[in-house]
């Protein structure tokens, strides 16, 4: 199983139960930028307590680890959970809405992206996986986040970018620095 298969079988469960969602993190920013290894999806998921209990039946058995006590308690708090698949060792972090302006603002950015089973995937922007990473370039100085973050706007290319929504969140995130670490020069 590699990282797209995990997307689509926890994609499927959760499209089965009714939960909004995107896909962010390494797999998006590959996905707009360039290839690299990643053993983990990273989803944005709006799940209630219900739903995770009907998930936990979803992935019991030998092939997965699921701690439904971890998934309660992260849509409690709207933090985060995770689904490891044993053999693979593979993971999809569940990183449970904040219902935030942002995370409002991200949904209504969503694209559907085909799969190579011809499955369509709700994936963040490309402009929203900048701005998370901005924001965690911010937190953590890891210099891999603006290496994806150019490599993304050179493969996207500058003009096709939303800047002035880039410009906007990123002073709502406190993140303006760091966009300016990533802006191309004008031409």
């Amino acid at each position: 199983m590699g990282p797209i298969d995990l997307l689509e079988v926890v994609g499927g469960h959760l499209d089965r139960l009714g939960c909004a969602r995107f896909t962010t993190g390494s797999l998006a920013s590959m996905l707009y930028g360039e290839p690299r290894f990643t053993n983990d999806v990273d989803m944005v998921v709006r799940i209630s307590a219900q739903q995770v209990c009907m998930m936990a039946d979803s992935f019991s058995g030998d092939d997965w680890y699921f701690s439904l006590d971890a998934a309660t308690d992260a849509v409690r708090k709207r933090s985060m959970f995770n689904i490891l698949h044993v053999r693979s060792g593979l993971k999809a972090d569940l990183i449970v809405s904040a219902d935030d302006a942002f995370d409002r603002a991200r949904y209504q950015r969503v694209r559907s992206i085909e799969m190579p089973s011809g499955r369509l995937e709700p994936f963040a922007s490309p402009e929203d996986v900048m701005l998370k990473k901005l924001v965690f370039f911010k937190e953590g100085k890891s210099e891999k986040h603006l290496r994806d973050i150019r490599t993304m706007i050179a493969v996207q290319r500058p003009e096709r970018l939303d800047w002035l929504y880039l410009a906007d969140w990123s002073r709502e995130l406190g993140v303006v620095a760091e966009l300016e670490l990533v802006r191309p020069a004008p031409k």
